[in-house]
Parts: structure tokens; sequence; C-alpha cells
């Protein structure tokens, strides 16, 4: 299991190259049917998202390997003396800029786009058991493991790409990909190609943000995600209310 503990000099000149060499983008959304339990859905995703960024900063930590990066974040939730209780889908990105070569690791359906060119040149796919029901990590109450999904760290999608510079990444919760067409993702993404102001990036991802939640709510929206459900033989029209979360960025090689 990687640690993060006080190392020697040559440790901390590696760490400061890897903080220069490789960039790492990801989100995690919490299971909100925890709530009925009484469990916050946020602890569980928080606690793997923060673990993650740690492990990052590790002299041993491997760019080409973001799914170990699940893994390992999983087994220190697991680990935890006071049980962290719920389950998550999670998409972790890891830019490499010695070979300008993106890793990825994907379970559950957050996922990611590249756009170049006013194109979408990558994209992650959902990991459905069946319709509506993610791959998840998860942590259950006692008495209630046979009844809760619980996937493995290896089960996640794994891919790696060459990226550009310029190109737009957007990594997102399914709130975002649930409730927003393809088409007005693209028209949002192509502006901001080669953009490196923050605050521009910025004001993207909040009008995305926003975008997703106003057609959530659209009862007469044909959503994505009714779109699938109608694929599914459920009658289903309008958005889908849901955690929204998005995370923007440009390469910059």
């Amino acid at each position: 299991m990687y640690g993060l503990t006080k190392g020697t000099a040559e440790e901390e000149e590696e760490e400061e190259k890897n903080d220069l060499m490789y960039h790492e983008i990801r989100v995690a959304d919490g299971v909100g049917g925890w709530r009925s339990y009484g469990i916050d859905p946020g602890e569980f995703s928080s606690f793997l998202m923060k673990t993650c960024e740690r492990l990052v900063h590790c002299v041993n930590f491997n760019p080409q390997r973001p799914v170990n990066l699940l893994a390992y974040s999983y087994c220190e939730l697991l680990e935890q003396k006071k049980p962290i209780l719920g389950s998550s889908t999670a998409c972790v990105l890891v830019l490499n800029r010695e070979n300008s070569t993106v890793y990825t690791a994907n379970i559950g359906d957050s996922g990611f786009m590249v756009v170049r060119r006013g194109e979408i040149v990558h994209k992650s796919e959902e990991q459905q058991h069946y319709f509506n029901t993610p791959f998840q990590l998860s942590l259950p109450p006692p008495g209630h493991d046979h009844n809760v999904l619980s996937d493995s760290p290896d089960s996640a999608d794994t891919l790696s790409f060459p990226v550009k510079d310029g190109d737009v990444i957007l990594v997102a919760t399914d709130g975002v990909f649930d409730n927003v067409p393809e088409k007005l993702l693209l028209d949002m993404l192509k502006e901001v190609e080669g953009v490196t102001d923050p605050v521009k990036l910025q004001m993207t991802a909040n009008s995305l943000a926003l975008m997703a939640r106003s057609l959530s709510f659209d009862s007469d929206f044909m959503s994505p995600f009714a779109i699938n459900a109608r694929r599914n033989n459920i009658n289903a029209t309008g958005g889908k209310p849901d955690d929204i979360t998005v995370v923007l960025a440009t390469v910059a090689i």
C-alpha cells in the first residue's frame, strides 16, 4: 500500500518531479440511495478522492496505472477503524507530460470526454450491471452484503491515448452525461479549445453545470437518460435530477 511519510532528499526531489510531469483529474459520485439508511453518500466518495490526491504525490506513484489509485484508496477506506459506509462510482485521469499520454480508470457511470478541433476524439463508456445500475465500489452496513452491489477496482475500464496541445478534457458525473446531449456538450467544449485562462475555463464549467441542472428538472425534455430508458423498454421523458460535478481542463504540453 502507498504511504506518505517524510522521505529522503532524493525522494522529495522525485515527488517534486512527479508534480511537474504528471497531472491528475478525478471525480467520484456517491450513491444517493444510502441517505435512506442515514448514511452520508458524500463521505465515501470524498474519502476516495482525497486519498487519490495524496497518493499521486508518493514516490512510487505509477502514472500509467491510475487504477492503482482507486485500488489503494479503496483499500485504505476498508481499513479505517471507523467504517466509512456507502458506495461510489469514480473516474481518474492522469496526464503524463513526458509522452503526452493520458491514462484513465473509470468504474461506473461517471466519465470523461476529450475534444479536439471540434470533434470528440476520446470518450469513456458507461459500466452498468443493468439500466441505471452502475458498477460501484462499496462498503455496506453489516448484514446488507447480500443485497448491495460491490465491484472490485480491478473491474474499472482502463485506457491510454495520446493528447495534443489545446485538447479539452471534460471529467464529470452522470448528472452531466444523463442530462446534456452530446451535441450541446461539444458546442460548449469546442469554445475553450486551447484556452489556458482559468477564469474562462471556470466560467464554462459553471455554465455546463447550470445547463445540466436546468435540463435535469425539465419534465418535457427528451434527455439522454430518457432515451436510454426507452431503449430498455421504460417509457420515460424528461431529465434526471442528480448530483452534478464538472471538471474542465485543457492540455498544455
